[in-house]
Order: structure tokens, then C-alpha cells, then sequence
């Protein structure tokens, strides 16, 4: 554990004309990512805010990219962040020392904001993440915003209204007419909150239904995701044929968090040599070239060697040359058969763009890859992240653009459907978009939390 509670009060707090001090409280290494665009947005602004965080869950390493300091103690988790999803990650995280931790936090929240009170700075926490932020931000007595990026009325319903579900338990989820329970909406409802920013706008519009100054301004997740190159890059003149010509390209995203996610790419590549064999059939030559590139989204946390050595015991082996060619990002090329596997832990935002759709079993990959308008196969693992449980909440937030199979050798028969259906990629397209928004989404919110907070 390190002990940042010395917190620096020169450094960043001279020179500047703005006397807002801002406190970004965040629990997980997705929602350290999310804040850390939202202050980025904020280190823009003509009269900026000074910048701190506390990330309640692992060790901040996002802020310090951005040269945030850390106040108070962080610690990495056994869980990384994910206890809702199991009990038994909970206990390893209280063993682990997650209360003493959470008490050591709760004290540097209040010793930062009576230090800022003191020097006579006008001081607002932003809580990203779900309650736990939430809460240490009202507990902190200062003005807070709240980022809930952890629920959505997707989760329990869609336009048309409560979602069928078999789980005799699920009424719980919904009990009080929202996804956000009583309590949350509490919090929420404080005079001291000043905006509250949702994911979605139609969990806007339900939270709308109490006093909550909920904003619907976008997901952050859908930030900078642009390619590095022209998006129109494979078509010209004749559209249709080109299309035909060109490979099938699918996008494989393991997840982030080791050891998991060794077990995950081992399950994905199973998956490959399914569609390996079903582009020997009729079927789909008749649609698109004989030729499959796969695309490995490799994390820079994961070990690459580790990544090159489960691929090549699966019968990939290396190739000279490359089906595609990235610019600006370093590639290992391997082949089988008629199928290229491309691997990469440089070029994550091309590998979205480039893709027809993705086999997928990572947590906010697949929402930014669904997002873009594309069809994400899913396959549950043994977590502690993506569990069955995590996979079938996950398709419940995406709708129609995750299809969930329990295994691997199923992934074929799904990409032989959505090839029959082009109908349905339409409205995959369509949902995608709705369900995670436009690009820009921390500007607007950076925007808005000057005018709600200053």
C-alpha cells in the first residue's frame, strides 16, 4: 500500500486564476479511465480547475499519466474492482485489508477537503463509478457530481418496457421502479449534488422522475476511439463488389485482467478454429473473400509472450506478410490455413474500426466495439470478471448487438446466422448507437460540471 494522505498544496495549486479545487474519486481500473477523460476535458477549460484524485481501487496509474497527484492511500485489490459479481471476491478484498483501507480513505476525503476549506478554496468532489464514490463523496460535506457508469434501466428494461427474465430474484434489480435503489437516489437527490450524469438517456429519463439534476450528455467510453486511418478505406467506386472481395475481419478481446484473461484468449481461440472450418464452407465464400484475418486486441497489461505462445499451440504459426496494413503500430503476423491472426497491443482503436464483429469476453472492449455499430459474440469464463453471470447482465445492457453463446464451437453457427440476416445488422447498427452514444461525451460533461460546481 502507498500513502499519498501528504498531499501537495503548492505545486498545482499556485499559478493558477481558478480557485475550484476538484477531488475525482473513481473504483476500478474502467472507471479511472472514464474520470481521467472527464479531467483531461477539464484541463482545457479557459479557467481550469486544480485536479486530485483518489482512486478507491488499485493504484491511480491513469491520473498520473495526466500528473494528477494522488491524496491518501491506494492499494491494488485481489478482486480488481469486482465484487459485485462474487461474494467470494468480497472476502478476498476485506482479507486483503479493503476496510481499513476504505476508513484510511474516508479520513484523506475529509482532511483534503477541510485543508482546501482552510486556504479558502472552493473545493467539489466528481465520484465515478456506482455507490461507493457516491458515498464518500456526500460524506465529504463538499458539492459533488456523480458519473454512475455501473448501471442502466437496460439492465431491466428497453423502450418497449420490463424485460422478460427467468431469475426469480430479478424483481429485486427493479424493486422500486429503477435500476438505481432508493438509497443511490438519495444520494443523488442531495442538495450538496449538484449534476448527476448517466449513461444512457433513457436511464435519464427514468431518474428524471425524482429531484435528481440528471444530465444526458453521453458515455465517456465512446472517447477517443478514433482509427488511424480513413474509415472508408476498403471501398471505392463499386461498393458491393469490393465488399465481396475483401476479407471477413473479427476482432478477438480477451479482457485485461491476468491471469483471467490467458484463460479467455485460450476459450476465443477455440472459438477461431469453428469459423476456420466454416469459411471452408459454400456458405460463406458466397459472401465475402475466402480469406479471415483475425485481429488479437492484446492489453498492455497482459504478457505478450504468454499471448504468442497459446496462439501458436493452437495451430497458428508466423507469416512474413501481413493482410492489412497498420501505419503506426507494431503487428505479429501468424497463419492457418486460409485465416491470418494479426497480433497487436499498440493499435487497439483500429482493431474496432477495422472489424465485421468481434468474439469478445472483456468487460468495456465490448461496449466500446458495440458502440461503434457492430455485433459482438460473447462467451461466458470463470472470472472473476466475465462469469456467466457477468456475460448475461452484459447482454442484457447491449440488447440485440451481443449474442450470447455458452461455447465456443457455437461462435460459427452465430456468424452463419448474422450473415443470413443483414436485417438484423441494421438494427444492431442502430442500437448500438443508442444504447452508448456519441463521441465528445467528457467535453460535455467537463463543460457542464464547471457551470454546476464553480
Amino acid at each position: 500500500m502507498s500513502d499519498a494522505s501528504s498531499f501537495p498544496l503548492t505545486s498545482q495549486t499556485q499559478g493558477t486564476t481558478s480557485q475550484l479545487r476538484l477531488l475525482a474519486l473513481s473504483n476500478g481500473h474502467g472507471e479511472d479511465a472514464i474520470a481521467v477523460r472527464i479531467l483531461h476535458q477539464l484541463q482545457q477549460q479557459q479557467n481550469p480547475p486544480t485536479l486530485f484524485a483518489l482512486p478507491l481501487v488499485g493504484e491511480g496509474y491513469a491520473y498520473q499519466k495526466l500528473d494528477i497527484p494522488l491524496i491518501g492511500s491506494v492499494r491494488a485489490m485481489p478482486s480488481g474492482g469486482f465484487i459485485y459479481m462474487d461474494t467470494r471476491q468480497l472476502m478476498r478484498d476485506i482479507g486483503g485489508g479493503l476496510v481499513q483501507l476504505t476508513c484510511h480513505q474516508i479520513q484523506a476525503i475529509r482532511n483534503w477537503v477541510s485543508s482546501q476549506k482552510k486556504l479558502g478554496h472552493q473545493s467539489a468532489i466528481l465520484a465515478v463509478g456506482d455507490i461507493l464514490p457516491l458515498l464518500l463523496a456526500w460524506i465529504s460535506g463538499a458539492n459533488y457530481a456523480f458519473v454512475g457508469t455501473a448501471k442502466s434501466e437496460y439492465h431491466v428494461r428497453d423502450e418497449n418496457g420490463l424485460l422478460k427474465r427467468n431469475n426469480k430474484t430479478a424483481w429485486l434489480e427493479n424493486f422500486s421502479g429503477s435500476i438505481y435503489h432508493p438509497w443511490e437516489r438519495w444520494l443523488m437527490s442531495r442538495q450538496l449534488c449538484r449534476a448527476v450524469f448517466l449513461r444512457d438517456s433513457l436511464t435519464t429519463q427514468i431518474l428524471k422522475k425524482w429531484p435528481i439534476p440528471a444530465f444526458d450528455l453521453g458515455n465517456p467510453m465512446m472517447d477517443d476511439l478514433e482509427p488511424s486511418f480513413p474509415t472508408a478505406r476498403f471501398y471505392g467506386a463499386d461498393i458491393e463488389q469490393q465488399e465481396l472481395a475483401r476479407p471477413l475481419i473479427v476482432t478477438l478481446l480477451p479482457g485485461s485482467r491476468p491471469p483471467e484473461a490467458y484463460a479467455n484468449w485460450q476459450k476465443i481461440l477455440t472459438a477461431v478454429s469453428t469459423l476456420i472450418t466454416f469459411s471452408q464452407e459454400r456458405d460463406f465464400q458466397a459472401r465475402t473473400s475466402k480469406t479471415l484475418v483475425f485481429l488479437g486486441a492484446i492489453a498492455p497489461s497482459l504478457h505478450f509472450e504468454s499471448i504468442r505462445q497459446i496462439l501458436i499451440s493452437h495451430g497458428f504459426h508466423p507469416h512474413p506478410e501481413s493482410p492489412i496494413q497498420f501505419p503506426h503500430a507494431e503487428i505479429l503476423t501468424f497463419k492457418q490455413k486460409n485465416a491470418y491472426l494479426l497480433l497487436t497491443q499498440t493499435a487497439y482503436n483500429d482493431c474496432l474500426h477495422l472489424a465485421d464483429l468481434a468474439i469478445a469476453m472483456a468487460g468495456t472492449a465490448t461496449e466500446q466495439f458495440v458502440g461503434l455499430g457492430k455485433p459482438a459474440i460473447i462467451i461466458p469464463g470463470k472470472g472473476p470478471q466475465f462469469t456467466f453471470s457477468f456475460a448475461e447482465a452484459q447482454s442484457r445492457l447491449l440488447g440485440p448487438s451481443v449474442i450470447l453463446v455458452e461455447q465456443p464451437q457455437e461462435v460459427a453457427q452465430v456468424v452463419r446466422s448474422l450473415f443470413a440476416n443483414p436485417d438484423q445488422l441494421h438494427r444492431i447498427a442502430e442500437n448500438g448507437l443508442r444504447r452508448m452514444g456519441k463521441p465528445g461525451a467528457a467535453k460535455r460533461i467537463a463543460d457542464c460540471l464547471i457551470k454546476r460546481l464553480a
